[in-house]
């Protein structure tokens, strides 16, 4: 049975955690915060003090991170993951970072033979916790394979999409849809109401036709029923959308939808909403349009 380790314990990696340690998995755990590790703990894991000493004690190591500098400081810092590196380590990053970042990670801890894998996840907090998430895969067919019994238990789809980077790309391309939707949602919603329809009838109306999506599947109930809190947190999906530029302006891609998604969540930040759901883009057009929904 492969040893695993799982660093950064939110709500996305200690649910994906949790999935893995009851699968059978022995499992070691680490974050920053140590209420998620008594949480897992208390069902079986194992604690570990660093990076360095899951890495020691495991053949495949995850990170969930908020962000390239943490990820890039969790694998490659002083008491990093590449300090208690093995030849045949695994270490699977589950973050969304940028594909540079990423893959800047690979090359180093190569040197100490550990195979990486960029493998950002889509699906939220439900997806999470039902092992149902959607797997983008950047790095070897070997490592993928390898680590493949693990993945298979935290998600319905795993797709290798290329060599190291590529996984980070297709999420970065994954969350520039998911912005145009949740801002196409919130203009919807507010359209209808102020335009004289109910926005619950409006929704039930159009979500079976052209335009069903898992946004309109899933973010409509909580949003009637005045519940904006986090599945995936508005700060993050604004984080992934500064990735999305400037991987852009890297390549030179245009991008001007995604530019204004981008201001729009800038626009949650500077109003102290960061913490909730990505779904709430809706109170910055709520705040434009002097509308409220739900």
């Amino acid at each position: 049975m492969l040893k695993v380790g799982y660093i950064g314990l939110g709500i996305m990696g200690k649910s994906i955690a949790r999935n893995i340690l009851k699968a059978g998995f022995p499992l070691v755990v680490h974050n920053r915060s140590q209420a998620a590790v008594d949480e897992l703990t208390a069902e079986g894991a194992k604690r570990a003090g660093s990076p360095a000493e899951v890495a020691n004690q495991v053949d495949i190591v995850f990170t969930n991170l908020p962000d390239s500098p943490d990820v890039e400081l969790v694998a490659l810092g002083e008491h990093g993951i590449i300090k208690g590196a093995h030849p045949g380590l695994i270490f699977v990053d589950n973050s969304t970072i940028k594909p540079a970042v990423s893959r800047k990670i690979a090359t180093v801890l190569a040197t100490k033979g550990v195979l990486a894998l960029d493998a950002p996840v889509s699906g939220g907090d439900i997806g999470a916790r039902d092992g149902t998430l959607a797997i983008m895969v950047g790095g070897r067919t070997d490592a993928l394979e390898a680590a493949r019994p693990v993945l298979a238990v935290t998600g319905k789809t795993i797709t290798h999409v290329g060599e190291a980077g590529a996984g980070q790309i297709a999420k970065a391309a994954n969350q520039i849809m998911v912005a145009a939707q949740m801002v196409a949602m919130a203009e919807l919603l507010v359209f209808a109401k102020k335009a004289g329809a109910d926005p619950q009838k409006v929704v039930s109306a159009i979500k079976s036709g052209a335009a069903q999506c898992w946004t309109l599947d899933v973010k409509p109930p909580r949003i009637f029923a005045g519940n904006r809190n986090p599945g995936f947190k508005a700060s993050m999906q604004a984080k992934d959308l500064n990735i999305v530029m400037e991987t852009a302006r890297e390549y030179g891609i245009p991008l001007p939808s995604s530019a204004v998604d981008m201001q729009l969540y800038n626009t949650m930040l500077q109003n102290g909403w960061g913490g909730l759901d990505n779904s709430a883009v809706l109170n910055v057009i709520e705040w434009m349009a002097s509308t409220q929904i739900g």
